[in-house]
């Protein structure tokens, strides 16, 4: 067997998989649990998408004992990437990642496990809003006071951090129609769309500022292109909580003597959600637009590229929950067109992230090493 055949043969030793673990790796976990959401979506291949939920269940238990163990047994190391301009942004990966699982409870649990399902998804949804509003929290406030940021250095990694929360807020959504008391339904409710308020505008500010950057400083370097995609993160994710909380607030409303205010939240939640679709077709014609003219000048392979598939996987949520509602035959005909590229984009980027994984090639720290040089 040849050294390159042997695992981790590009590392000095094995524990540097532990040494070197970062948390962009929970993007992989991001891209595959929503790809096993969307599969959901179209009845033949639910099958399919629950047996890479289960798969995923699995692979975000290894990246959170992986991560948990490099804080314990390299808490020094650990802690700087908090000083981290890039790195510290996929802090955010984590509850995006924990989102999908909390997700696939309420989507293939049920049939797995009854009410239990349930309940553990009720859990799992808190602890994913407190990561959410404290990666929210914590990753900014770092960026005012410890990181040294440029405009001209600014790419869609800055959106990671705030996103989380709007992600929580489409959980909070699909959670509501399996809670049967009314109050903690209010609750939910009421919590969702907070968290949406958190996240989406402070979101389409940053995208306002990220189109100045291209303008002045054109596109990323290649290393970071994939983060063209990320724009249509918070478009996509943003829409949807809203298509699911404006479904789920009347009964929720009527239930606590709200029921006059059932026809606004609905109707102003479908205005809004189209808005921020319609803004993410933009974006996706444009990254896509960027990534044609990427490849041609060379795109090297490394974890960013899981930055294809969560975005376009949550855009495309977006775009079938509008098909369900909307008598528009066209928008079935778009949601299944981003299902097959979501798809063959997971491929792709899952087939080389098990080869680099094997050789040991994707597990870098780049704030260890400028903390080194």
């Amino acid at each position: 067997m040849t050294t390159a055949a042997l695992p981790f043969a590009h590392l000095d030793h094995p524990t540097e998989v532990v040494r070197q673990f970062t948390p962009n790796w929970f993007a992989a976990s991001m891209g595959t649990g929503v790809l096993a959401l969307v599969l959901a979506q179209i009845a033949p291949l639910k099958p399919i998408g629950q047996a890479l939920w289960l798969f995923n269940i699995g692979l975000f238990g290894l990246f959170a004992g992986l991560y948990a163990a490099r804080w314990m047994l390299f808490p020094q190391q650990a802690r700087r990437i908090l000083d981290h301009p890039v790195m510290s942004m996929f802090l955010g990966c984590i509850p995006m990642a924990l989102a999908t699982i909390v997700n696939g409870f309420l989507v293939f649990g049920p049939a797995l496990l009854g009410a239990k399902a349930v309940e553990i998804a009720t859990v799992l949804w808190r602890a994913d809003v407190a990561l959410s509003i404290g990666t929210g929290l914590l990753v900014p406030f770092l960026m005012f006071t410890r990181h040294d940021h440029g405009m001209e250095r600014m790419t869609a990694v800055w959106l990671l951090p705030i996103v989380p929360a709007e992600v929580a807020a489409a959980s909070g959504g699909l959670l509501i129609p399996h809670l049967v008391d009314p109050a903690l339904n209010l609750d939910v409710l009421v919590a969702s769309y907070a968290l949406w308020a958190t996240s989406v505008p402070l979101a389409l500010g940053l995208l306002a500022i990220l189109v100045l950057r291209m303008v002045l400083h054109k596109l990323p370097e290649a290393g970071m292109a994939a983060t063209s995609w990320l724009a249509l993160g918070p478009l996509g994710s943003g829409a949807l909580a809203l298509l699911l909380l404006g479904e789920a607030a009347p009964s929720v409303l009527a239930d606590v003597g709200l029921s006059a205010y059932a026809v606004a939240f609905k109707g102003a939640s479908l205005l809004i959600a189209l808005l921020l679709w319609g803004y993410g077709l933009w974006w996706l014609a444009t990254a896509a637009m960027a990534t044609v003219r990427q490849v041609r000048r060379g795109l090297p392979f490394n974890l960013g590229w899981w930055g294809y598939t969560f975005p376009l996987g949550v855009f495309t949520l977006a775009t079938l929950r509008l098909a369900a509602i909307l008598p528009i035959p066209a928008l079935t005909t778009l949601g299944c067109a981003l299902v097959a590229v979501l798809a063959a984009a997971w491929l792709v980027v899952a087939t080389r992230t098990v080869r680099g994984a094997w050789s040991g090639v994707l597990f870098h720290a780049p704030c260890l090493v400028e903390a080194k040089a």
